[in-house]
């Protein structure tokens, strides 16, 4: 089961020490403080008219959704935290703190819970209305901005 095959995921990340570099992982993209795991990638549409773009999103966020209601059942209901203002605030060049300020800029809003002295959140990612959607999940030590 996929949500299933997710909460290994987290639950690794969350336990895994964060890595002194930036770079690639195994799950995603990871530095000193985060780790950023992309859980599922779409495919892109280039090709589409518009009408496979918005069933994947709404597919997409009912997936983040699912996800979202396993982890409140450990964690509680999350905090639904819009990244809006950070997104203008790391596009102005404020010196927003990683994994923040790049994450914005591809993550409308993050569902956010406080677990074991980390942070974790959930999202649903795209770079560009052409590109892949993506299904992430970000665990850090960073607060949110």
């Amino acid at each position: 089961m996929t949500i299933a095959r997710h909460l290994v995921t987290i639950d690794r990340l969350c336990s895994e020490e964060f890595p002194a570099a930036h770079g690639r992982s195994g799950t995603g993209v990871a530095g000193p403080g985060y780790r950023l795991a992309e859980l599922a990638t779409s495919t892109d549409f280039w090709e589409d008219d518009g009408t496979e773009r918005e069933e994947t999103e709404t597919q997409f966020e009912a997936d983040r959704d699912a996800l979202s209601q396993r982890l409140a059942e450990r964690w509680g209901p999350p905090d639904v935290f819009s990244l809006w203002s950070v997104s203008s605030r790391y596009l102005e060049g404020e010196d927003i703190a990683e994994p923040w300020g790049p994450l914005s800029s591809h993550v409308p809003d993050v569902h956010l819970w406080r677990a074991d002295g980390r942070w974790v959140a959930l999202g649903v990612s795209q770079w560009d209305k052409e590109l892949p959607f993506q299904l992430v999940a970000l665990i850090t030590e960073i607060d949110p901005p």
